[in-house]
This record gives structure tokens, sequence and C-alpha cells, in this order.
């Protein structure tokens, strides 16, 4: 059994991969973003009657990051950054606030929060590191830039990471999951409301609220629960792939896409 540490635990699939991995046994250090969801895990494992370690840790917070590394850090043999934000709208018009946030989170914090754990890894000779990022590192999707961008940032990230600490004996892996109902497209939909206006905005409405009403709508969406079974069976193993997209129908459809871009004309 391993020690796991999770970020991003307060809802979604990390919320419920933190419990999936304290059900098989796991020793798992679970954190959220805010203390409400804290007291809402606690209280849900309790009610499973499962053992899980739930600390705050918002993960552009140096003093939340340096907290949790010290009172774990030593322990622990795999890492999960799972901590992610969303924004979207037409990439040429977004303020572009909004964008650095969605990387503050998605990419600089989450390389402040992991690079801790590389350093008492490579000291250890031995650990993982996991990267929770998206099919939408791989391919694009119209609208949901700001998301988008931060996921191929990621992509890039855990590529380098895993080349640089291969050799020191530190492993590095990213999951790719696809759209799953778990809320986090809708709340990544509802921010385009706060600053988008069609009589004032010169990308036309139509077309954003259809990608919206795909990705945010129930008919591409699926049920979390198998996507959570497969982070929770991953997450431990000692062997898999270096990336990994579930549902697998995903991984076909990537790769045609990244085949696409090499012929495409302007």
């Amino acid at each position: 059994m391993k020690t796991i540490l999770i970020t991003g635990a307060g809802s979604g699939l990390g919320e419920g991969t933190a419990l999936a991995l304290a059900r098989a046994g796991h020793k798992v250090i679970a954190t959220t973003e805010i203390w409400p969801q804290v007291t809402s895990l606690k209280e849900k494992a309790r009610q499973q009657e499962l053992t899980l370690t739930v600390e705050k840790l918002d993960i552009t917070d140096k003093r939340d990051r340096d907290a949790v590394f010290s009172s774990y850090g030593h322990q622990v043999d795999i890492v999960v950054a799972n901590a992610a934000i969303g924004e979207t709208g037409p990439l040429a018009e977004i303020p572009v606030d909004r964008v650095r946030r969605v990387f503050e989170t998605n990419v600089f914090s989450t390389l402040e929060f992991v690079q801790p754990y590389a350093r008492e890894f490579v000291e250890r000779g031995k650990g993982k590191i996991v990267l929770t990022s998206s099919i939408a590192g791989f391919t694009t999707f119209p609208y949901l830039g700001p998301y988008v961008a931060s996921k191929h940032a990621l992509e890039g990230m855990a590529q380098l990471l895993y080349e640089e600490l291969a050799p020191l004996g530190v492993k590095v892996a990213t999951i790719n999951p696809g759209p799953f109902r778990t809320g986090f497209n809708d709340r990544m939909y509802n921010t385009l409301d706060q600053w988008y206006d069609p009589d004032a905005c010169f990308t036309p409405e139509k077309p954003i609220r259809s990608v919206q009403q795909q990705f945010a709508g129930d008919d591409l969406q699926q049920d979390p629960a198998a996507m959570i079974d497969e982070m929770a069976r991953l997450i431990p193993l000692d062997e898999h792939r270096f990336r990994n997209v579930y549902p697998d129908s995903f991984e076909a459809s990537a790769r045609e896409y990244q085949d696409g871009l090499w012929d495409r004309l302007i």
C-alpha cells in the first residue's frame, strides 16, 4: 500500500479518487482549496467509514504548500497534482488577466507545488509524480482557450519532468480525462457571462453557446464513476504508460487531431 497525496480533492474527480484510494487501503492525504471542503470531505469519509487525512491546500498559497509539505512531504510515495481551474471565451477577446489566473493555478503554482516533492524523491532515489491533465492538453476546442492553453503548457512541463527526473529515479506521468459530469465544465462556462457581451464583442454568440451546450450539457459529459475507478487503479501502479487517456476512444480522436495539424492550410 502507498502513501498518496492528492490536491483538488474538494470536489469532482479529485474527491472521488481520494475516497476510492482510501477504500483500497492506501494512506491518503487529500487536500482541498477551502475550509468548507475540508469539513465536507471529512464527513463523507466518516460516513463511508474510511480513514482519510484531509488538509486545506490552496496551491496558489505558498504558506499552504509549505505547511502541507512540512507535515507530509517525507512520508509521501506518490503526489498527484490534480487541482485546476478553467475559463472560457474567445481567446482574441478574453481579458488576459483571466488567462493569467488560469495559468497561475494550472501551470505556475502546480510546478511550485511539485518541486519540493521532486527534490524529496530524488534524495530517496524513488517516488512518483502524477499530473492530472486533460484531453485538452493535446487537442483544441474553440472558446475553451484559457483552459486548453494551460493544459498544453502542463503537458510540456510533464514531458520535461519525465525526461529530467527519470535518470534520477523519479517517475512522472499524466492522466488525461475526457469530459465528465462533475460540475467542472459547467462552472468553467459560467465564467464567460462575467465579461462576454454579445453587443460589444466581435465574436458571434451562437457558436460559443453551441460549444458550451456540447461541453457543459449532458450529451458529451459522461458519468465520472468510471474515470474515478481508472484513476484509483492507475495512480498506485509502479509501471504504466506516461500518458493515460480515458476513455480510450478519446485517444484515437486525439491522435487523428494531432496528425491533421501537419497538413492544415491557412
